[in-house]
């Protein structure tokens, strides 16, 4: 399920090396606690909660608000979780590297850590792609990934917090992801969106909203029913255009010289105020070839992107009726924190004492004396 989103401000500068050193230290000792008391189950649960991982980033010490909460946090995770000893791994990070997370995925779970099978690896690499590619696709709020992260476990299960970045407000909206119970990447993956704005462009096209449900199989069918015939509703508006109505495109004449008629055509159809842009309509043709079997086997084809998933969306509305959800599946939320010195500074004397008192948890934990050495000396390298 998909349980959240959070927006964040975009902050310049990176972490300071002794909070970071820090924020690996506390973070691996904070998910061994909540491995050994709770499993690794329960830590997913715990990331994919946007409260948590908000509260978790705070208590790390970072940002209370700004888009380095989730980078950062994710970044020392990503450090300080040893796969073998924990038995959950991470992969993915920030631009470039959030491309290299197949492959991380398939490194890891095929080492001697995990040691997952074919199958199970594949489903892991197809549910990163897809987490990501409903959030930039199918829920169409203004807002480009440019972070994804993937957690999982040596029994396949998985969590994904991404974030995605609006370039005209400079706003960034976190997402997280859970596969508990997880059906459809379509239908209704959110167990809850939570966040401080409404969507960048005004109307969110909502397109896994349960709403949206028969607008989902309508697009399907249209494609499946040969998208050629559609040609007809796609242009920019309702009235009829004629032959003159182009002598407006056409280039301005210079001063004094004869006016003689010009016609300058549109390079292509603009799909009722969509653009399906260069390549669209072989897309559709493409995906009518393929017959796709479902809207999640749809979305997943290459090429098909936010542009022909709201023209499909529009033209289902238009012809049928069966209009998706323009609602904005976020709701508000708030946090506190403290690297840029907000709500108070970073105290690196109570910062350490977090770090003791993790130590005494360890010391009294019933575990063997050998693992509880080996736990205190890990400790004490970041202290």
């Amino acid at each position: 399920m998909k349980t959240g989103t959070v927006n964040l401000p975009l902050h310049g500068g990176r972490a300071p090396r002794w909070l970071f050193q820090r924020m690996v230290g506390l973070s691996r000792e904070i998910t061994k606690i909540i491995i050994y008391e709770y499993g690794t189950d329960e830590f997913l649960h715990r990331i994919a909660d946007p409260y948590w991982f908000q509260a978790f980033s705070c208590v790390l010490g970072f940002d209370w608000h700004s888009s380095g909460t989730t980078t950062t946090t994710c970044g020392a995770l990503k450090v300080a979780i040893d796969p073998e000893e924990m038995g959950i791994a991470v992969a993915g990070g920030k631009g470039r590297t959030s491309r290299k997370t197949p492959d991380e995925i398939r490194a890891i779970s095929d080492s001697a850590a995990f040691s997952l099978s074919d199958d199970t690896v594949n489903d892991l690499v197809h549910s990163s792609r897809m987490s990501a590619k409903v959030d930039n696709t199918c829920v169409q709020d203004g807002y480009q990934l440019y972070h994804h992260s993937f957690i999982w476990t040596e029994k396949g299960d998985w969590a994904v917090v991404q974030q995605g970045m609006n370039s005209e407000d400079r706003y960034a909206r976190r997402y997280h992801w859970l596969s508990s119970d997880l059906e459809r990447f379509v239908c209704e993956p959110h167990l809850g969106i939570c966040c401080d704005r409404v969507g960048a462009e005004g109307e969110v096209l909502d397109m896994t909203a349960g709403v949206s449900e028969e607008t989902r199989k309508t697009s399907l069918d249209l494609v499946k029913d040969d998208p050629h015939h559609l040609m007809r509703y796609f242009r920019s508006d309702a009235s009829q255009t004629t032959l003159f109505d182009f002598d407006a495109l056409s280039p301005t004449p210079p001063p004094n010289s004869p006016s003689t008629p010009s016609l300058t055509m549109p390079a292509h159809h603009p799909v009722l105020g969509c653009d399906l842009g260069k390549g669209g309509w072989k897309v559709l043709r493409n995906a009518y070839e393929l017959q796709p079997e479902s809207y999640e086997e749809l979305l997943s084809l290459a090429g098909m992107g936010p542009q022909k998933v709201r023209a499909l969306a529009l033209v289902s509305d238009l012809i049928f009726g069966t209009e998706p959800s323009w609602q904005d599946p976020a709701t508000y939320s708030f946090a506190h924190g403290g690297k840029d010195g907000y709500p108070y500074p970073v105290d690196r004397g109570t910062y350490d004492q977090t770090i003791e008192v993790l130590r005494d948890a360890i010391e009294g934990a019933e575990i063997g004396a050998k693992e509880r050495y080996r736990a205190i000396r890990r400790l004490g390298e970041f202290v």
